[in-house]
């Protein structure tokens, strides 16, 4: 599906090649300027909202909840061995995908555009995995089939993370982010539904597995994704190569700095989520079905805060021109959250910490989007670069599994994870302050 050569045009035909194309927004190429896209494109929102519904809801919960019980299952004196390498080797697997497809998305010419080939195909992985997770028996097999998962969320993440900057004007992004990030919120409802299949989880997981399938059909209608054959192709020299297929280099700063803020920031949220079954059960000291109630009281607390602040997050972002100074704010409180369970080692502690994260999580997941893209070095290449900030998504896995796996056997606690969270939440921000370009 990638093109590996392009037909000589004159400077004039590419001009006008161009600008054919690019007077098209609805097509399946170029990014869209404010004034090809007066009105906001509530059908392209809406697909948004339902993008991360397709991969981040279902495989969060599978594995999450869903995946550390049939461990729990199997091997109760190494589970939490078993989730710290599950972990590992995913993140690892969803580093490489996000980048490969993100960058191979961008040269994709083909008569369903560059990111829905990648979308399509890697559901119906995702969907059949999710089936072979649920019949296994072997925690080995487990693993290996949550590393073929991760590659194909990672082939979904990144080219549909890369629509907002092929379909969304600027003017847009704001309330085009909250919508994604809205979506994400609501993935909490999915982990809700999984957590009540705690004493079924193969049943659990084949409704992942349709959940999946379903929204995701959704996703692809409403973004309707057209041909992008007439976009001219890529020519394979040694620079394209460099900058489709490598780091940036030239006014990044900003941009690293926006990649390393959101490593930190999911790092330290990940010291506790990875963990959070394990948290009511052996720290807090719950029985599995006073463990259902609490998963599902929390995460329903953070989602309603998540989705109350997400919605008036982005449009106030688009009104007032303020990307920075809100998401860095919003890492803080993560970290201030984890203070409570860390006091408090009980039920009400952790339904605080839901709050407070709620809130945050759900103002940086409306606006942070919108300053990826604003921290973008080339929109030409941006399923690539924004493949390499959603890095922070996977390898921030394998860092925060191993500081809080490393914490836990040290401590042989999980209180002293809390702190940890505190610590790196608060480094994160620092990065998101540090950014120049974007207000």
């Amino acid at each position: 599906m990638t093109s590996i050569s392009m037909p000589k045009q004159s400077r004039a035909s590419r001009k006008q090649t161009v600008s054919q194309h690019t007077e098209a927004p609805q097509s399946g190429g170029s990014s869209v300027t404010n004034e090809q896209q007066p009105k906001l494109p509530y059908l392209l929102c809406a697909g948004l909202f339902f993008g991360p519904l397709t991969w981040m809801g279902p495989v969060g919960a599978g594995r999450n909840i869903l995946t550390p019980q049939i461990f729990s299952n199997l091997d109760p004196a190494g589970k939490v061995a078993a989730v710290a390498l599950m972990s590992s080797f995913v993140s690892l697997a969803g580093l490489i995908a996000n980048f490969v497809f993100g960058a191979l998305s961008d040269v994709t010419r083909t008569r369903w555009g560059k990111r829905k080939p990648y979308i399509v195909g890697g559901l119906i992985v995702q969907a059949l995995m999710f089936v072979v997770i649920a019949n296994v028996t072997s925690i080995g097999a487990i693993i290996a089939g949550w590393v073929v998962v991760a590659v194909a969320e990672n082939a979904i993440a990144a080219a549909m993370v890369a629509q907002q900057s092929d379909r969304i004007a600027p003017r847009w992004r704001g309330t085009a982010s909250m919508c994604w990030g809205v979506g994400w919120t609501c993935c909490q409802i999915i982990t809700i539904i999984a957590s009540q299949f705690l004493g079924n989880p193969r049943a659990g997981m084949y409704l992942l597995a349709g959940i999946s399938l379903v929204l995701g059909l959704v996703h692809v209608l409403l973004m309707n994704e057209q041909s992008n054959l007439d976009e001219p192709r890529v020519r394979f020299d040694a620079g394209s190569l460099l900058s489709h297929f490598f780091l940036p280099v030239h006014g990044a700063r900003d941009y690293y700095l926006a990649l390393g803020g959101k490593l930190l920031m999911v790092v330290g949220g990940t010291c506790v989520s990875l963990y959070q079954l394990y948290i009511f059960t052996d720290y807090i000291h719950l029985s599995v079905d006073a463990t259902k109630i609490a998963v599902a009281t929390m995460t329903s607390i953070s989602m309603f805060t998540g989705i109350v602040f997400g919605v008036i997050a982005g449009p106030l972002a688009d009104k007032f021109g303020r990307l920075k100074a809100p998401v860095a704010i919003s890492v803080i409180f993560i970290g201030i959250a984890a203070i409570f369970p860390f006091i408090w080692p009980q039920a009400w502690a952790m339904y605080a910490f839901g709050v407070i994260t709620g809130v945050a999580n759900g103002v940086y997941n409306s606006i942070d989007g919108a300053l990826n893209l604003a921290v973008l070095p080339n929109k030409d290449t941006a399923g690539k670069d924004l493949g390499i900030i959603n890095f922070a998504n996977t390898l921030s896995q394998i860092i925060g599994t191993a500081i809080a796996g490393g914490i836990i056997t040290l401590f042989g606690t999980y209180r002293a994870v809390f702190p940890a969270s505190f610590v790196i939440s608060l480094l994160g921000a620092c990065l998101f302050f540090c950014i120049r370009k974007v207000k």
